[in-house]
């Protein structure tokens, strides 16, 4: 099985993306859904993670920008991105986590914002 994360591109700052990831088949216990992201020269990073029981979190420079949201029939997460800055610039990836310890990353999926 394989996450495949799509959605990103060129956007001006004030501007807005909505990434999306789906799986290929199904995950069986997948129980936390996410997106990480990674700047040039930095370590990668939380932006956002939901449980199946709706329950997020945001990493604090995106609260009240960024919406994460879960279809978990379709084993998809998405993330609404609004009001994007510079800073944002990185490649996204998401991620399914499951009850059993495994752990499924999307390719990547770049995300540049311009100032």
């Amino acid at each position: 099985v394989q996450l495949q994360a799509s959605g990103g591109g060129l956007v001006q700052a004030g501007g807005s993306l909505r990434l999306s990831c789906a799986a290929t088949g199904k995950i069986s216990g997948a129980n936390v859904r996410g997106w990480y992201r990674q700047a040039p020269g930095k370590d990668r990073e939380l932006v956002a993670i939901i449980l199946n029981n709706g329950l997020t979190t945001y990493e604090d420079s995106v609260k009240g920008r960024f919406t994460i949201s879960r279809d978990i029939r379709k084993n998809s997460v998405t993330l609404q991105m609004n009001s994007l800055k510079p800073e944002d610039t990185a490649v996204y990836f998401c991620q399914i986590r499951t009850n059993y310890g495994s752990v499924y990353w999307g390719q990547g999926t770049l995300v540049t914002v311009s100032s």
